[in-house]
């Protein structure tokens, strides 16, 4: 075919994604480049309409100039954002002028009038997105809210917890979300709800979204929080108040101060109220999630003062 393994590869990855995909659903494509400001401005438009969809057969596949260019060189993309909508792997309408929800509704509306896509069960019935499906827009919750866009990740996360109630991770993200847009207190009630549910109330996701509420309670303004700080450092010795900071700081977002105020203390004392510093740390591990980057340097921090 004349192409090199990297291009085959690109090749591969666009059939699996979008080609075989297509086949049955009406694939939006949305080419975009993280330095690319309209594209962050659509992306969220984009997101929230193919969620809203997703149960009529539309799914969402997109694709990062800089790294598929040659996907981006075959459908001769000459700027960005450029959204195309494919059906059966060939492209059928060119979304790239639609910009708001409305434009891109009425447009995946003209096109749902006239193509035969597969949106329901074989009993008539609509049915959801599938599990490849949610994990998709799980994942785009989720780099939503590492972005600090915590509103828009709520609203994904929404999203997926509508069509899978039983979807821990969705109801975990809806709830750090929520803690992250200063909502504790209605995050509170999502996960009594969910823990009403033993299947649910077990599920790590949810135990790490539980720790992510119970430390947001140590949340402070500005104000009490650069007291804490003065208190802290000029009272070395006082591990109360070295507890205190370390709190109200992970609340504010602070995360790295936070952890050297813990591991410092550790490293001082590791027995002080039965190892309360360890125990706070190893609470935040696992709000923030135990294969994330951070934790898992702060971690290697922690066992090497454990353990030398």
């Amino acid at each position: 075919m004349g192409l090199n393994i990297e291009e085959q590869k690109a090749v591969d990855r666009f059939r699996k994604e979008v080609v075989e995909p297509s086949m049955t659903k009406l694939v939006i494509v949305d080419f975009w480049a993280e330095w690319c400001g309209p594209c962050k401005a659509l992306t969220p438009v984009i997101e929230k309409v193919a969620a809203d969809y997703a149960e009529k057969g539309v799914v969402l596949a997109k694709i990062n100039v800089d790294e598929e260019q040659f996907i981006a060189g075959q459908f001769q993309v000459k700027s960005i954002p450029t959204v195309y909508a494919l059906y059966q792997g060939q492209p059928v309408a060119d979304l790239t002028s639609a910009r708001t929800e409305s434009q891109l509704s009425q447009m995946l509306d003209q096109l749902l009038e006239k193509l035969p896509i597969e949106a329901g069960a074989t009993n008539g019935e609509a049915t959801g997105p599938s599990a490849e499906e949610l994990a998709q827009f799980l994942a785009m919750g989720e780099a939503a809210l590492n972005e600090g866009d915590a509103q828009r990740a709520a609203s994904i996360f929404a999203q997926v917890a509508e069509f899978a109630g039983d979807n821990a991770n969705a109801h975990a993200g809806l709830i750090k979300s929520m803690i992250a847009l200063g909502q504790t207190e209605e995050a509170g009630q999502v996960l009594a709800a969910i823990e009403a549910d033993p299947k649910l109330a077990t599920d790590p996701a949810i135990a790490a979204a539980k720790s992510a509420l119970e430390l947001a309670a140590s949340s402070v303004d500005d104000g009490e929080l650069a007291g804490l700080r003065q208190t802290a450092r000029a009272n070395p010795e006082d591990m109360d108040a070295q507890l205190a900071f370390a709190d109200a700081a992970f609340a504010a977002g602070a995360r790295d101060d936070a952890a050297d105020t813990l591991l410092a203390m550790v490293e001082k004392d590791r027995e002080w109220n039965e190892g309360a510093a360890r125990e706070k740390l190893l609470k935040i591990f696992e709000a923030t999630g135990l294969e994330d980057e951070w934790v898992v340097t702060t971690r290697r921090r922690l066992s090497k003062i454990l353990f030398g």
